[in-house]
């Protein structure tokens, strides 16, 4: 097994309800270091580039304005298969699907409004990871 990093963004679903703590405390006990984090407001621009797989998908506009519409917390996350780790500590993107004990089944409010999102493989942690921190913001 190889260290790895991926990234995760704790969405503002969750910051407005003060989950950052709770999520957090789930990533460590998962086994996973945040080797990076800061507390941000996603402009529009921020937000269509990071989604920009999604811009001709129904769901777009709706999910740049929730992730436009409060803070969030973005992160750059370590650990052992980092990646597969931190995908199966969130759970489904439906929270009804989630598993019991992973973020979203706790504290998903519904599919979009579902907490935390984490890179889904090697080269996209690392262009998600490069659009939000520089090389010396990461202290692992």
């Amino acid at each position: 097994m190889a260290t790895e990093r991926t990234f995760s963004i704790l969405k503002p679903d969750a910051t407005r309800r003060n989950l950052t703590g709770k999520i957090n405390a789930k990533i460590e006990e998962a086994g996973l270091r945040i080797v990076a984090q800061k507390r941000v407001r996603m402009t529009r621009d921020q937000a269509e580039t990071f989604y920009a797989v999604h811009k001709d998908r129904p769901f777009f506009g709706e999910l740049v304005e929730q992730m436009t519409g409060g803070p969030v917390v973005v992160q750059v996350l370590e650990g052992e298969n980092a990646i597969a780790r931190y995908r199966q500590v969130m759970g489904a993107t439906n929270p009804e699907k989630a598993d019991p004990g992973t973020i979203r089944k706790e504290y998903a409010l519904n599919m979009g409004e579902n907490s935390v999102h984490g890179s889904d493989a090697q080269e996209t942690s690392q262009m998600e990871i490069a659009q939000w921190f520089s090389g010396n913001e990461i202290v692992g």
